[in-house]
């Protein structure tokens, strides 16, 4: 079984984390979304609208301070229900590095909430990162270049 199950059980994937997006054009407003997945490159959240492969956001994660904004261009968008999934990737590298210290904050806000609800023990940021860490670190997949993308 291992730890990557355990891992699993505790977090999928950040997907309730609200994101705004906004076109370059200049009639666009912001949009705001939920988030699907991080991967190494870029990100993918549902919108209602559909954007076209090739266009350029700005992507905007005020769930952690400081607040995550990057420039992202759409690589896909697929239609699913009523609405769109969009892939984007990211265009500087070093976003790359920052989504993935976003996502695994939200991992961690999700474990401490996870042991409130199932051991009703309070954790503080530190306690919950450091629990997190020490559970779960080896199994957060690493960048592309091998290295860890743990606090």
């Amino acid at each position: 079984m291992g730890r990557s199950l355990n891992m699993r059980s505790y977090i999928r994937h950040p997907s309730d984390i609200p994101i705004e997006y906004q076109e370059d054009k200049q009639d666009s407003g912001v949009s705001q979304e939920r988030l699907n997945d991080i991967s190494k490159s870029g990100l993918s959240f549902s919108s209602t609208k559909k954007l076209n492969p090739g266009n350029v956001i700005t992507i905007r994660i005020a769930y952690v301070q400081p607040i995550f904004e990057a420039r992202a261009q759409v690589a896909w968008c697929r239609r699913e229900g009523e609405g769109f999934v969009i892939g984007v990737v990211f265009t500087a590298s070093s976003d790359s590095f920052r989504v993935r210290m976003i996502e695994q904050i939200c991992h961690i806000e999700h474990y401490k909430a996870k042991v409130l609800a199932t051991e009703r023990r309070q954790l503080d940021g530190e306690q919950a990162a450091r629990e997190w860490i020490h559970k779960f670190a080896d199994d957060f997949p690493c960048l592309e270049d091998g290295t860890a993308a743990w606090l």
